[in-house]
């Protein structure tokens, strides 16, 4: 066995110098010979050390990717696309007392998350959601620039971002030329979700290193020590890191990356802003997405010129009407694009678009086509026309502001995509009803409302074409689970104007539909994130009467919206609690999730409904406006008694 350790952290240390360091100490055929001695040992023994390399030989494929909650979320960023955008992060993050900020590359692969305990890697997950990803250990395994074991003994969880540089992706390609790969975003994304880790090894991934998302004991203070502490541990980090005093620091940094970032052997698409100084974070906290105290700076996006070959109408589940071009096939940013959108008549006739022209087209952010103008006027191009009626079912358009819509309530692509809307992931999650599918299910056996997709049974996919026995199996499963909903995600589903993911969630803490349905005009609007628009959006919705039969329809189908459980008799049952400034102890979010665990209700400003504030160090108006509303007050000392962690 001492053997084994010894050739364990021998092999270790030269494959740290090779794919970390990128200089290796001894010959390739050294550590063979070391290799193949370990190997056999561990044949003999039946032992495989919890550190040993030869776990990062892929094995046999696994038959799906299981599902695992990271311990502490994980955000994406915000983004900036102009100088004003970055210079108004900048100034909030002054006002909260930032000193200090870092600027990296932002790398464009697929986000992984390792998880360590007691020194021992024991597992690695995509981001997922943010709050729980895929397990991807068998494939993360295959991949050779992180640590099987390192000396920080508590549990860890660091990020980092799986690429496949631009070289090894040509030098695949060229052994591959009967299917090559298209980019290297794509390339590093489809080796970690392979089921077959043999595959992950074959197009030789590897990991960038740039955050600790979680340490139990003694976490970092700063994004500076964070990346020290990754270094310190083996794990493979990108060399460029500034660290900056001034928004003019951090502007000339990211001008740099700017320009070299086409010189470097990594796909890359901008730039990302930390503030340093984790006390700081803690006291600008977060948005239901992005933390407020990081900005992704995205370059200018790639564009092209290519021709309209047509422009059509997409109806949308609100009945807008919106125009999109069919161009010349054109390549942007590894996408083949064939399509690109313009908001509407209005954005159509400003920017010169006619059938015909030639037009500069962009992904912008890398993400959605979009037109920018025509180049020149074609001679012979076609004016694309306000429509007068909808395409998709000829009922009239009424122009409300910038925008056309269809008056026609009943107009089918309106339908199905309500239908799609509800069934999406952040709705009631109906996993497998495609548009595809809910079309065929208009079309063919009558679906017009959610609540039809309950009375759905086998026989109503029989003879469906692509309809067999599994498949619509699942489908009814899905259906029939979706029936256990989430409130928040209820009243996001059924499509109320203007609620998306964070009104629902606001509405959702009154705890049932019903209690919504009874809000005032003057209680929805004192909700942080509901306007007088949205107020009476809500208030018309509930008001109409067969909203009113339809949720009466979903409830006698089984459908059972449920408030997210509060522990009766918990330290904070009953309590309306604010965060305010930063702990010591935890992050916001993890003291929300404990206070929402032990009964109460965490929000996010300060109101007449609040009934206690917790302030940290640096608390600002919050702890004012709590003063003057003479709500009580208590310290990080007190929450860490009510919790039980004193």
């Amino acid at each position: 066995m001492d053997r084994m350790k010894t050739l364990c952290e021998t092999l270790n240390r030269w494959a740290y110098e090779y794919y970390v360091l990128d200089d290796p100490s001894v010959p390739d055929r050294e550590y063979d010979r070391l290799y193949d001695e370990l190997l056999e040992l561990e044949r003999e023994t039946g032992v495989v050390l919890p550190e040993s390399p030869t776990r990062r030989v892929g094995g046999e494929p696994v038959k799906g990717f299981e599902r695992h909650a990271h311990i502490s979320r994980l955000y994406s960023l915000d983004k900036a696309v102009t100088d004003d955008e970055l210079f108004a992060f900048f100034t909030r993050a002054e006002k909260h007392g930032a000193q200090t900020y870092t600027v990296e590359y932002k790398f464009d692969g697929l986000t992984v998350c390792l998880t360590y305990e007691d020194g021992n890697f024991v597992r690695a997950t995509t981001r997922g959601n943010g709050v729980e990803g895929e397990d991807v250990t068998a494939q993360v395994l295959t991949v050779k620039s992180f640590p099987l074991k390192i000396s920080y003994r508590g549990t860890l969880e660091v990020r980092g971002e799986a690429i496949i540089r631009l070289s090894v992706l040509e030098k695949y390609n060229a052994a591959h030329p009967e299917e090559p790969l298209k980019n290297a975003r794509n390339a590093a994304a489809g080796a970690i979700r392979n089921l077959d880790p043999k595959a992950t090894a074959a197009r030789n991934p590897e990991i960038l290193f740039y955050d600790v998302n979680y340490m139990s004991e003694n976490p970092v203070s700063s994004q500076e020590e964070g990346m020290e502490f990754l270094r310190r541990e083996g794990f493979k980090t990108y060399p460029y890191f500034k660290l900056c005093h001034s928004y003019d620091e951090v502007k000339d940094a990211i001008d740099e990356i700017e320009i070299e970032r086409k010189k470097i052997d990594v796909l890359t698409d901008g730039a990302v802003v930390k503030v340093n100084e984790e006390s700081v974070r803690g006291g600008m906290g977060y948005t239901d997405k992005f933390p407020r105290w990081a900005i992704a700076f995205k370059f200018e996006a790639e564009e092209a010129e290519t021709a309209v070959r047509n422009v059509f109408w997409q109806v949308g589940r609100t009945g807008k009407l919106t125009p999109l071009a069919e161009v010349d096939p054109v390549e942007l940013a590894g996408a083949t694009v064939r399509r690109a959108t313009l908001n509407n008549f209005g954005d159509l006739t400003r920017k010169r678009v006619k059938v015909g022209s030639k037009v500069l087209i962009r992904r912008s952010n890398e993400v959605i086509p979009e037109i920018l103008g025509a180049v020149s006027d074609e001679e012979g191009g076609i004016t694309v026309e306000k429509p007068a009626f909808c395409p998709a079912c000829g009922s009239l358009v009424a122009e409300i502001g910038a925008n056309l819509f269809c008056t026609n309530e009943a107009c089918q692509p309106r339908v199905v995509q309500k239908l799609t809307h509800y069934c999406s992931k952040n709705a009631a999650d109906v996993e497998g009803m495609s548009e595809q599918t809910l079309t065929l299910l208009y079309e063919q056996r009558g679906v017009r409302k959610f609540s039809d997709l309950y009375r759905l049974t086998e026989e109503s996919f029989t003879g469906l074409e692509g309809f067999k026995e599994k498949k619509i199996s699942n489908l009814l499963a899905a259906i029939e689970k979706s029936k256990q909903i989430p409130l928040d995600r209820f009243l996001y589903a059924i499509g109320i104007g203007g609620i998306g993911r964070v009104a629902a969630r606001d509405l959702a803490r009154f705890g049932s539909v019903e209690a919504v349905s009874a809000l005032t005009f003057e209680e929805l609007i004192a909700l942080e994130n509901i306007g007088d628009v949205t107020a009476n959006a809500i208030l018309g919705y509930f008001a109409d009467e067969e909203n009113r039969a339809e949720l009466l329809r979903l409830k006698e189908a089984g459908v059972e919206p449920f408030a997210k459980a509060r522990k009766a008799g918990g330290a904070f049952f009953g309590e309306t609690v604010v965060l305010t400034g930063s702990l010591s102890s935890m992050s916001r979010p993890e003291a929300q999730k404990l206070i929402e665990e032990a009964g109460g209700v965490c929000a996010s400003s300060v109101s007449a409904k609040v009934t206690l504030v917790v302030a940290g160090e640096k608390a600002g108006s919050k702890l004012d406006k709590a003063q003057k509303l003479q709500i009580p007050v208590v310290g990080e000392e007190e929450l860490l008694a009510r919790l039980g962690r004193k």
